[in-house]
């Protein structure tokens, strides 16, 4: 099988029924760009193929990128970790009430809720900052990218290490410190997937590797935790904080050094740069000597059959063909893939499609980050103990990381075996299953409710992205996709509501502001599964029509129809008695025509 013929496999796959892309869409680059249009070739520099660099350096960059995804791409989420620390540190304490302060509470209503408050404007803006992030990494390259995230994420640690100092003049430092940080995670994490062309035949294996890593990262808080502990608090926030800044020197220098300007080239790009080369130019005709001109010819061949040669080795031939049956099988087992494909952004957002998906999004966001921010007042309240709430809590900041890294393999399995029904009825599932643990009052439920939602997170995280890719395609994948999360995050602000709910209305008692979500993502969910299931079955029969209607009759080699012979062409009959037999096509499905 040649490179172009595994291109037409892997990348542009397409239902013959459903209506094509747009012109100009065929080997197409996938972008991160949210908001433009697709870049003319002359807008960015030339990328690099994999194979132009050497295999040590390429190691490299994806060791350090793994390095710094896991200590700077998602520390803002290890918020529960953090947090007992801030209030210790009596963070927002100026705010509580002189009666609040004589009872002296833990926290009080106005502290909890700024600190909360903080990580919201952290987990909004995380999202949020897909819109720039995408079109910066498509203009400028990941090395842009890295460099600007290195910054954002000194700028924070700066803002958290002087906030007490800036509290002191009636500043706010602590905000702006931890948006920052959370600024800076996505330009680090999404400028680091280009990488997983550096070695295409394990491309999934160096994705799994920086998720993982992201996951991972929010238990940077949690070591923090345990040496301030262990410390009785001497090693403070400043110090960690100015300690910290290593970090983003260490990303600037591997973004100068030795990170690539920009994204290397994908698959269908080494392809077109391999089997689309000429031996002879134009310009060969102003040579005059035949023998120079014959020798320049014979270079170019070799130049390009020694690419071609390295590209094959890079790719893998043998895994080549078996990556191809398996994405074929991975859409057709989808039961949704392409339904969507060939249709404008504009006309994929006003579907059903979108806003089921859309919804889905928003409140189970919510839901999560709603967790994340208040897991000790709840169970504090649900247990009717602090030291359990400790305890859960503590149990959550180890959870929270491992989660992520071990859901990996199980994330991919579900992906690929699993229809687009199948693993949305599982989200609905899952989701509806730690809405009811999150209000049982007893510790082992509080266990339960832990492990489900940290396997949870990142397999809802990865099945919205995957059910985007499969129903809207590629072509959009920035635009929709980054408009999902958009709204998703600025709708999140609703958590300062629900604490206010929670405290106010409910006297702390989070049972009734948990029940309200899970009915909501109940409703919701139920909904976004009947409608794809549904439509699936709908495709599902119009598949089966179409390779019907184009299923055609041919005759066998050989065969005598009314006794003539139309094996040689010429149709002469052999006998009046003989006749041959037709077979008919008979459709993948097994269904005659």
């Amino acid at each position: 099988m040649s490179l172009a013929e595994r291109l037409s496999s892997m990348e542009e796959y397409e239902p013959s029924w459903r209506e094509a892309s747009p012109a100009g869409s065929d080997r197409r680059k996938m972008s991160f760009n949210p908001v433009g249009e697709w870049l003319p070739p002359a807008a960015l520099e030339e990328p690099v193929g994999a194979f132009e660099v050497s295999k040590t350096k390429r190691i490299m960059q994806v060791t350090c990128a793994v390095i710094y995804c896991l200590l700077a791409a998602g520390i803002v989420f290890g918020y529960a970790a953090i947090k007992p620390v801030l209030i210790q540190e009596k963070v927002y304490r100026e705010y509580c009430t002189k009666q609040e302060l004589k009872d002296n509470v833990r926290t009080c209503y106005e502290q909890e809720i700024r600190l909360n408050f903080m990580f919201t404007v952290a987990a909004v803006s995380t999202n949020v900052v897909a819109l720039p992030v995408g079109t910066i990494l498509d203009r400028y390259g990941p090395r842009v990218c890295g460099i600007i995230g290195s910054f954002f994420v000194a700028i924070g640690c700066f803002f958290f290490a002087f906030a007490w100092n800036l509290a002191e003049a009636g500043i706010d430092g602590y905000i702006p410190g931890y948006l920052f940080l959370a600024l800076g995670g996505p330009f680090i994490f999404i400028s680091s997937f280009q990488l997983s062309n550096t070695f295409p035949k394990y491309s999934g294996l160096i994705l799994a590797l920086l998720t993982g890593a992201f996951d991972t990262s929010s238990a940077i808080f949690l070591f923090y935790r345990l040496a301030y502990q262990a410390t009785e608090g001497h090693f403070w926030p400043k110090k960690f904080f100015l300690a910290y800044l290593v970090v983003p020197v260490f990303i600037l220098i591997a973004q100068i050094f030795l990170m690539p300007r920009y994204s290397y080239k994908t698959v269908g790009e080494l392809v077109v740069t391999a089997e689309t080369g000429e031996d002879e130019h134009l310009s060969d005709d102003e040579i005059e000597d035949e023998g120079t001109r014959q020798r320049l010819q014979a270079a170019r061949r070799e130049r390009r059959e020694s690419i071609m040669s390295e590209i094959t080795e890079l790719i893998g031939s043998k895994k080549g063909q078996k990556q191809i049956k398996k994405e074929a099988a991975k859409k057709n087992i989808s039961g949704v893939w392409g339904v969507l494909h060939g249709k404008t952004a504009a006309e994929q957002i006003r579907s059903p499609w979108f806003v089921l998906i859309t919804l889905f999004t928003v409140v189970q966001m919510t839901r999560i980050n709603y967790f994340v921010a208040t897991i000790r007042p709840q169970y504090e309240y649900l247990l009717g103990s602090y030291e359990k709430a400790v305890e859960v809590n503590t149990f959550f900041d180890i959870a929270l990381p491992l989660g992520g890294v071990i859901a990996v393999p199980f994330i991919g399995f579900v992906l690929d075996n699993f229809s687009t029904t199948a693993v949305l009825s599982i989200l609905v599932t899952i989701a509806t299953a730690i809405g009811v643990f999150g209000m049982i009052p007893h510790m082992w439920a509080s266990y339960v409710n832990i492990c489900l939602f940290v396997v949870y997170r990142p397999l809802y995280y990865t099945a919205v992205s995957d059910y985007t890719a499969k129903v809207m395609g590629f072509a959009t994948f920035g635009q929709v996709y980054g408009l999902i999360i958009c709204l998703a995050g600025l709708l999140n602000f609703s958590q300062s509501g629900l604490d206010a709910l929670t405290h106010k209305a409910f006297d702390n008692n989070p049972v009734p502001v948990n029940l309200m979500l899970l009915i909501i993502a109940l409703v919701v969910g139920t909904t976004l599964v009947i409608f794809v299931y549904r439509k699936s079955k709908q495709m599902s029969k119009q598949d089966l029509r179409q390779e019907a209607n184009e299923a055609e009759e041919t005759l066998i080699p050989g065969a005598d129809v009314d006794g003539i012979d139309w094996s040689n062409g010429s149709g002469r009959r052999s006998s009046p008695t003989n006749y041959g037999s037709i077979e008919r096509a008979v459709s993948p499905g097994g269904h005659r025509d």
